[in-house]
């Protein structure tokens, strides 16, 4: 497994971060994803401003407990932030009801402001819950949870080998570039440019393919079967029960608010 994909403490650039050992790092894998997707099932079915602000200081909280790098995080949710500025922007004024202010001839409405509050909080919160609570866990660990949780096998297939392989394809890549570059190639905005990238791409896929085929022979000499065996034995331990239930009761006093 390549080493700087086994854990989310990663920099943009593929280098391996530190990432010191926290509360959350203790508890139960399982319990985790299942923690993680019921808080996002909540805070996305929620409208009431109240619960996404509880929402998003709530991950704030998980991401101190879970000793995040700061800055490292804040530019992972300002990447996220930056393909919604968009849609936020235009939001109020595209939505029909009352007219706020008018921004060249054009009405911005406060439904439509209230919308686009309402999907940064949203998107905010449940990616902080997820980098703090499933992204400081290593990707094998992932997958191993997920099939401990009953996912289908070919989904946590995918995973693991996406997450196995995806630094071989970078390097395939990495190897034909270095080879275009050896031959005087410089990338243009002309013609021969595109065909180049196009060729180099299809190439990958090729290659990529080829070595699927190759992979999967090998597997099946070895014996398999469309099935990966669990050696780990995943147990509850005593903090496991209790985030468990203070879990479900902040999960509880949540939806009961939206229904205030």
């Amino acid at each position: 497994m390549p080493q700087f994909l086994e854990h989310s403490g990663t920099s943009w650039k593929g280098q391996r971060l530190k990432h010191e050992q926290s509360l959350i790092d203790s508890l139960d894998p399982r319990l985790r994803v299942v923690a993680a997707f019921l808080f996002a099932l909540v805070v996305v079915s929620s409208e009431q401003f109240l619960v996404l602000l509880i929402g998003l200081a709530t991950s704030l909280l998980l991401a101190r407990l879970a000793k995040l790098n700061f800055k490292r995080t804040l530019r992972r949710v300002i990447a996220m932030d930056m393909f919604m500025i968009f849609l936020i922007i235009m939001l109020p004024f595209t939505t029909p009801g009352e007219v706020l202010f008018s921004v060249a001839g054009l009405p911005a409405s406060k439904e439509g402001l209230l919308h686009a509050s309402k999907i940064a909080l949203k998107a905010n919160a449940v990616v902080l819950c997820l980098l703090s609570v499933v992204g400081t866990m290593s990707a094998t660990t992932l997958g191993y949870s997920m099939a401990r949780l009953r996912v289908p096998d070919k989904l946590v297939h995918l995973l693991l080998f996406t997450v196995r392989y995806l630094d071989v394809i970078g390097q395939e890549y990495k190897r034909m570039r270095r080879a275009m570059q050896a031959r005087a190639f410089v990338l243009r905005t002309d013609r021969h440019t595109w065909r180049s990238i196009g060729y180099l791409i299809g190439m990958l896929l090729v290659h990529s393919l080829e070595r699927s085929e190759r992979i999967a022979d090998a597997m099946k000499c070895r014996g398999y079967n469309g099935r990966f065996y669990l050696m780990d034995e995943m147990v509850l331990a005593r903090q496991d029960y209790t985030f468990m239930v203070m879990g479900a009761l902040f999960l509880a006093a949540l939806t009961g608010l939206n229904f205030l």
